[in-house]
C-alpha cells in the first residue's frame, strides 16, 4: 500500500502518501476532539507499513493505550449493541 486513510466524510477520503510520511507532523485540537485516538491510529497504520514512528507523549495520554484494557459494565453494554455489519 502506498497510502493510509487519515480522514473522510460522506463525499471524500483524505490519504497520507507514505513517501511523504517522513516529515514532521502535529495534531492539535480542543479537549475531546480525538487527538489521542488519531495519533494512535496513524502511528499503528504507519508502523504496519514499515514507516518508523516517534511520538513525544509529554502528558502521558498515549502511554495508556499500550495497556491491555479491562472489561467493565459500560464497555460490555456498548459491545452488546454493536452491529458488526457497520464495520
Amino acid at each position: 500500500m502506498d497510502r493510509i486513510l487519515i480522514g473522510k466524510n460522506k463525499d471524500k477520503e483524505c490519504y497520507l502518501l507514505l513517501d511523504k510520511a517522513n516529515r514532521h507532523g502535529l495534531i492539535t485540537g480542543a479537549s475531546g476532539t480525538g487527538k489521542t485516538i488519531t495519533s494512535k491510529v496513524m502511528a499503528e497504520k504507519l508502523s504496519d507499513e514499515g514507516v518508523p514512528v516517534f511520538m513525544a507523549d509529554v502528558k502521558g495520554d498515549l502511554a495508556g493505550t499500550a495497556i491491555i484494557g479491562e472489561m467493565n459494565e459500560n464497555i460490555s453494554s456498548r459491545v452488546k449493541n454493536l452491529d458488526l455489519k457497520d464495520f
